[in-house]
C-alpha cells in the first residue's frame, strides 16, 4: 500500500501552469529524487507533498498514521533550549511527559493526604514507564551520534540553539529529522549547509535509512547513491524513470534519438504520402487510394519531439601561462576572537594544480581563501603569489560583491569595459540572460540569478589562478555539471571550496584536510581520499574486532551483527536471482543495441562526411553507392532506436512488476 499518493494534481502560479494533472506514488522504501531546472516547481511539491500548500486541483492523499519530515532549504520555525535536549525533545509527547513528570513530582512532595500521594505516585510511575519506552525506542546515544556525524562537537551539546548561526541551526534541525526516523524524508537540498565530512556521513547515512526518501540535490554522486527513481520536470512534463540521476541522463538522451528517429519516418511517410495524392489524384483508376492517402495524411498526428531547454554554455578564454610556483604559504597563522584557526602553515600550490580545501564548518576555509585573494591579512608569516599569477576570487557570497543598482550588462561590463556590448550581450546569453532581461536590476534577481551574474563576471576573465568559494550554491544540477566540465577544460589554476561532492571529485588533484589547526594535503582525487579514510577505519575496526569476551567467545553483539549479515545476504540472493531472471537479459539486449547505435552514429557521420567530399560529389560512380550505404545505414539507425524504446518500456515494466 502507497504512503502518498498524488492525484491529477494541478498547480498555477503566475499566470503559468507548474503543475498539469500529475500523478504517482511514494511506496515504502522508496528512494525518489526530483529533478529541474530552478523555478520548475521541486520545493513547491515538496510543500504540496508535507500539506505546507494546496493544489488548484487534484489531491495529496496520505496514508492514514505515516510520518513525514521536511527539511526544506531555508528554515523558518524558531529554535530554543539546548542543542542536545531540543533534538531530543523532537519525538513527539517526549517534552510534554517530561514537564508533566516536573509538575506530578512537585505536587507529591506538596501533598500530605496519603490517598492524594498514592495517586500522584500511580501517575509518576506511569510517566516514568512511558518515558523509558520513548528513551528505549530513540535513545540519547543515537541523538548524539548525529549530532557528532553533522558536525557538532560535545562541547556543544549543552549550548542555546537560539545564538546558532543560520548554516548550523539548519544543522541542527536535520538533526532532530534524522533521529525521529520518520516514515518518509523530504529533503530540500541537504547539503547546502554542510561541509565535505558532514555530507559523507550524511550520505552514509541515509543509505542505511530504512523508511522512503524524496530528495532534491544538485550534488549528482549524492543523488546517484542515494535515489533509484527519477521524477523529473521539463518541457515535457512530469516523467518517472526507475534509476539513478546517470540512468536518467542515458535514458533521455536515448529517447530522444528515438522521438527524432519517428518524426523522420513520420515526414518520410508523409512526403511520399503526398506525392502520390499529387500525382494520382486526377486518374480515376487511383482515386480511392489518392482518397486514402489524404484521410492518412489528415488524420496523422506528428510527433512531437523534444523541446530543447535553455542552459549555460561557455568556454574559457586561453589564460597567459604563469610561473611553475604559483602561491607560496610561509608561516601562516591566523584566529579570530581568541580562537587560533592556523599556526605556522608552510603550503604551496604549483602551476595546474587544483586544490580542494575541506574540512569541518568554521575551521577556517573561508579565512584561507580570502588571506590567498588578498581580502584579508594573516596575523603572522606571509602569502607570496607567483611570477605573471592574475588571480580572480569568487566569493561565497558573490551577492554581496555586486552592486544592487547596476543591471546585469553594466555588472558584466565592468570587468571587461573594453568590449563591445554585443560581446557583452553574447556573454550574457551564455548564462541564460537575454533580451531585455539583461536590464534587469541586481537588487531583483533571485539567488540563482545573482549566482550566474558573479560566474558570467568570473569567466569572461579568469586569469589563471582562480579562487573559488562555493561557487555551485544556487545553481541546479544541470548548471553545475555544466560548470564542472568548462572548469575541466580551464588551463589555470585552482583553489577551492565547495560541499558538492561530484564538483570536488571531478576537479581536485589534491585535498587540503584542515584538522584543529593543521593542513595536511593529500595527492589525488576525493574519492581515492575517502578511500584513505575507510582504510584508518578499517585498521581501527579490525583491532576492536580482535579484541575478545571473556574465555574468548565473541561477544554477543558480534553474534547478532553475523546473524544479520546472513539474513541480509540471503535476500540479497534472492533479490538477484529474481533480478537475474526477469530484467537482465533485457539490460543485456538494451547495452548491446547502445553499442550498435553508437557504431551505427559513427558510421553514418562517415558518410557524411565523405559525400560532401567535393571530388565525390562530381563522381556519379562514387556518390550513388554512397548515398545507397547511407540510406541504409539511417533506416538500420531509426529501426534501432525505435526497438530500443520499445525494450526499453517492457524492462520498466518488469522492473515495477518485481518492485509492486
Amino acid at each position: 500500500m502507497s504512503l502518498v499518493t498524488v492525484y491529477n494534481l494541478s498547480l498555477f502560479l503566475s499566470g503559468r501552469t507548474l503543475f498539469d494533472s500529475i500523478g504517482f506514488q511514494v511506496n515504502p522504501g522508496d528512494r525518489i529524487g526530483l529533478i529541474g531546472r530552478n523555478g520548475s516547481g521541486k520545493t513547491t511539491l515538496l510543500r504540496l507533498l508535507v500539506g505546507e500548500r494546496s493544489p488548484d486541483e487534484g489531491e495529496v492523499r496520505v496514508q492514514k498514521g505515516i510520518s513525514m519530515g521536511y527539511l526544506p532549504q531555508d528554515l523558518k520555525e524558531e529554535l530554543s533550549g539546548g542543542l542536545l535536549s531540543y533534538v531530543l525533545d523532537s519525538i513527539p509527547g517526549r517534552a510534554a511527559l517530561a514537564r508533566e513528570r516536573e509538575r506530578v513530582e512537585q505536587a507529591l512532595g506538596e501533598a500530605s493526604d496519603r490517598g492524594r500521594q498514592a495517586a500522584l505516585a500511580e501517575n509518576l510511575a506511569d510517566i516514568h514507564q512511558r518515558l523509558d519506552q520513548i528513551s528505549t525506542r530513540f535513545p540519547t546515544h543515537e541523538a548524539e551520534k548525529i549530532l557528532l556525524g553533522l558536525g557538532f562537537s560535545e562541547s556543544q551539546f549543552a549550548s542555546d540553539v537560539s545564538i546558532l548561526s543560520g548554516g548550523w541551526k539548519m544543522r541542527a534541525a536535520l538533526a532532530a529529522l534524522l533521529y525521529r526516523r520518520p516514515d518518509i524524508l523530504l529533503l530540500d537540498e541537504p547539503t547546502n549547509h554542510l561541509d565535505i565530512p558532514s555530507v559523507h556521513w550524511l550520505e552514509k547515512f541515509l543509505n542505511e535509512f530504512s523508511g522512503a526518501m524524496v530528495l532534491v540535490s544538485h550534488d549528482r554522486d549524492f543523488l546517484n547513491r542515494l535515489v533509484r527513481r527519477i521524477i523529473s520536470f521539463g518541457t515535457d512534463g512530469m516523467r518517472t524513470y526507475n534509476g539513478n540521476y546517470d540512468f536518467y541522463l542515458k535514458t533521455r538522451e536515448l529517447e530522444r534519438r528515438a522521438l527524432e528517429a519517428k518524426a523522420r519516418n513520420q515526414e518520410q511517410k508523409i512526403k511520399e504520402a503526398r506525392k502520390f495524392i499529387e500525382r494520382f489524384r486526377a486518374k480515376a483508376s487511383k482515386a480511392r487510394q489518392a482518397q486514402s492517402k489524404i484521410k492518412l495524411v489528415q488524420k496523422e498526428s506528428l510527433v512531437q519531439t523534444r523541446k530543447k531547454e535553455r542552459t549555460m554554455h561557455f568556454t574559457f578564454p586561453p589564460v597567459k601561462r604563469s610561473g611553475k610556483d604559483v602561491v607560496s604559504i610561509q608561516g601562516l597563522t591566523k584566529g579570530f576572537d581568541g580562537k587560533l584557526l592556523y599556526k605556522g602553515i608552510d603550503l604551496n600550490i604549483s602551476r595546474g594544480d587544483r586544490v580542494a580545501l575541506i574540512g569541518p564548518n568554521g575551521c577556517g576555509k573561508t579565512t584561507l581563501l580570502r588571506m590567498v585573494a588578498g581580502e584579508l591579512e594573516p596575523d603572522k608569516g606571509r602569502i607570496v603569489l607567483g611570477h605573471e599569477v592574475s588571480l580572480n576570487y569568487f566569493a561565497q557570497h558573490h551577492s554581496d560583491m555586486l552592486i544592487p543598482q547596476r543591471t546585469i550588462m553594466e555588472e558584466v561590463s565592468q570587468v571587461v569595459p573594453h568590449e563591445t556590448i554585443s560581446f557583452v550581450r553574447t556573454v550574457c546569453g551564455n548564462f541564460l540572460f537575454s533580451g531585455e532581461e539583461v536590464d534587469k536590476q541586481v537588487a531583483v534577481l533571485s539567488g540563482g540569478e545573482k549566482a550566474r551574474v558573479a560566474l558570467a563576471k568570473l569567466l569572461v576573465n579568469p586569469g589563471n589562478f582562480m579562487v573559488m568559494d562555493e561557487p555551485t550554491n544556487h545553481l541546479d544540477i544541470a548548471s553545475s555539471e555544466i560548470l564542472i566540465e568548462a572548469l575541466e577544460e580551464y588551463e589555470g589554476t585552482l583553489l577551492f571550496v565547495s560541499h558538492n561532492q561530484t564538483f570536488v571529485n571531478r576537479l581536485a588533484t589534491k585535498i587540503w584536510d584542515i584538522q584543529d589547526g593543521v593542513i595536511e594535503e593529500y595527492p589525488g582525487t576525493l574519492y581515492e581520499y575517502y578511500e584513505h579514510l575507510a582504510r584508518r577505519e578499517k585498521d581501527v575496526s579490525s583491532r576492536e574486532d580482535g579484541q575478545v569476551n571473556g574465555g574468548g567467545e565473541r561477544s554477543l553483539d558480534a553474534r547478532v551483527k553475523e546473524c544479520d549479515r546472513k539474513a541480509m545476504r540471503r535476500e540479497r540472493a534472492e533479490k538477484r536471482r529474481l533480478l537475474s531472471e526477469m530484467i537482465n537479459p533485457l539490460i543485456k539486449r538494451l547495452e548491446d543495441m547502445e553499442d550498435e547505435i553508437t557504431r551505427l552514429e559513427g558510421t553514418e557521420e562517415d558518410l557524411e562526411k565523405a559525400m560532401t567530399d567535393p571530388a565525390v560529389l562530381k563522381d556519379k560512380e562514387k556518390i550513388i553507392p554512397l548515398m545507397k550505404e547511407y540510406n541504409a545505414v539511417k533506416k538500420n539507425l531509426d529501426d534501432l532506436l525505435l526497438e530500443w524504446e520499445q525494450c526499453q518500456e517492457e524492462l520498466a515494466m518488469k522492473k515495477r512488476m518485481l518492485e509492486g
